[in-house]
């Protein structure tokens, strides 16, 4: 089984930034996508960002030039640098992992319990 434990959200003031973490631990055989995903309320779950086991990106266009997505392998570990935020930021953000238990395993998906981020003056 795989555990993903996120830290990192909080209240920040419209244009300021937070920097989210999300480390994946447990029965880890290999980790391909992992990602950032946010929920508003009275909104659908969408995705912000993605990185690829190599390193390859993809972003919302309403993120794009203000987040960056980035991980650590050695740590199994991804990162959401969120830079100028604004209020339509605000919502829960979920770690998301797709990842193998073992060599012989299946691909899944792994998710984060959610951390909140509010952008409020």
């Amino acid at each position: 089984q795989v555990q993903l434990v996120e830290s990192g959200g909080g209240l920040v003031q419209p244009g300021g930034s937070l920097r989210l973490s999300c480390a994946a631990s447990g029965s880890i055989f290999s980790i391909s996508a992992m990602a950032w995903y946010r929920q508003a309320p009275g909104k659908q779950r969408e995705l912000v960002a993605i990185i690829s086991s190599r390193g390859s990106t993809n972003y919302i266009d309403s993120v794009k030039g203000r987040f960056t997505i980035s991980r650590d392998n050695a740590k199994n570990t991804v990162y959401l640098q969120m830079n100028s935020l604004n209020s339509e930021d605000t919502a829960a953000y979920y770690c998301n992992v797709r990842g193998k238990s073992t060599p012989w395993g299946v691909e899944r998906n792994y998710w984060g319990q959610g951390t909140q981020v509010t952008v409020s003056s």
